[in-house]
């Protein structure tokens, strides 16, 4: 079994299971969506991770209408919430270490749970 990143799918396979043409697998390339890895001679090796990528990519196109611009926005935008979201869950995980070892007074951090995300208010000291 292979790793979600690791490149091992060739360009005719990849097109062959998402039925799209190569061609269409360049222009995105050349479009900067996705990014195959290249072996020594050039040829483009996909991983699950990029054929996720294009099953999403196609999804906007086919479903949804969205053009190469708004395709290429929408995934800038995936992939800063992604980050965003783990920080957060970095900082999540600092502050209960902090309150477990006692170097934030209980009075001084609070987290409430709101729908998929936690707020964390700090009180001002007075």
């Amino acid at each position: 079994m292979h790793s979600y990143d690791e490149p091992v799918y060739l360009i005719s396979i990849v097109s062959s299971m998402l039925n799209i043409h190569p061609q269409t697998l360049r222009q995105y390339e050349r479009e900067g969506l996705i990014t195959p890895s290249r072996t020594e001679g050039r040829i483009r090796l996909y991983s699950q991770r990029d054929i996720d990528r294009m099953k999403l990519i196609l999804r906007l196109t086919r479903e949804l209408g969205v053009n190469i611009a708004g395709i290429d926005i929408i995934l800038r935008l995936k992939e800063q919430m992604e980050e965003m979201e783990s920080e957060i869950e970095h900082l999540k995980e600092q502050l209960r270490e902090a309150n477990l070892l006692g170097s934030v007074p209980k009075n001084k951090a609070m987290v409430r749970k709101k729908s998929r995300y936690e707020i964390v208010i700090f009180e001002e000291k007075k």
